[in-house]
């Protein structure tokens, strides 16, 4: 009975660190020549990192902005449907740029958590030539929060939003996943925890109380990190998906980004 046990055990394992792909990201793919439409005033943009690898991107601008979010979406979509958050920014004066990570929507290459992260600073060095970076807010929301703590640990943002964020990215899939060897089998580690100690400028992070997906203490212990440079707000009753839907939400917003 054990022998089978260990040979299902392996199996399952396998599979894992093959496909984990497939259960980690849920991209929305768009067609090369798809048109975006909004009621702000936006472009489109792109990102050539390398020889196949295309960002695509969409910024949402101002006549004299106050500043920039980048906003690092989470693991399923496109920027045509993660777009709309750009308003609760957006009234405030700022300019919003908005990238899809590679596979989704228009965006082109072979994902990996390496060039994950480095097209993400491809991204922030290309906008720090239009912006100075004392003026770039980084906003990494859900999965987004590890590549937003990666980016703001190796540069200097004014501030970093994380909304919902992971302790550390292996946790959650424990969590989920508790007879497989995580550890061993799991190529996205994302440390949060670890790249969140280099983050030299405030870190705000929002949550919501009854998150079932990722639930709060994930955010508790990050604060604990450094709770003089860390700011947690709890959003009573939110869960993972519908923070934008609590009026705490938009006020934290507000206090943040209009004064």
């Amino acid at each position: 009975m054990l022998i089978y046990t260990l040979i299902g055990i392996a199996v399952l394992s396998l599979l894992g660190y093959f496909l984990q792909e497939k259960f980690i990201f849920k991209p929305e793919k768009l067609d090369p020549d798809f048109k975006f439409v909004y009621d702000i005033p936006f472009r489109e943009l792109f990102f050539d990192v390398s020889d196949g690898v295309r960002i695509n991107g969409l910024h949402f601008h101002r006549e004299s902005p106050l500043g920039l979010i980048l906003y690092l979406h989470g693991n399923t979509r496109s920027i045509k449907g993660w777009a709309k958050y750009a308003k609760d920014f957006y009234r405030y004066n700022y300019d919003v740029v908005l990238i899809d990570y590679r596979g989704f929507g228009k965006s082109t290459g072979k994902r990996s958590e390496r060039e994950m992260l480095s097209d993400i600073q491809f991204v922030y060095n290309t906008l720090t030539k239009q912006y100075p970076e004392h003026h770039i807010i980084v906003y990494g929301r859900s999965i987004g929060s590890g590549f937003g703590a990666k980016l703001a640990s190796d540069n200097k943002p004014r501030y970093l939003i994380l909304d919902s964020p992971y302790y550390n990215f292996r946790k959650v899939v424990e969590r989920f996943l508790p007879i497989l060897p995580v550890r061993l089998v799991l190529r996205y580690h994302l440390r949060t925890d670890k790249w969140i100690r280099h983050v030299n400028c405030h870190t705000y992070i929002i949550h919501g109380t009854r998150d079932m997906l990722i639930p709060i203490r994930h955010s508790e212990q990050l604060q604990r990190v450094n709770p003089g440079k860390i700011t947690l707000i709890r959003i009573h009753g939110g869960g993972h998906n519908n923070l934008p839907s609590f009026p705490e939400y938009h006020n934290f917003l507000r206090d943040i980004l209009k004064y």
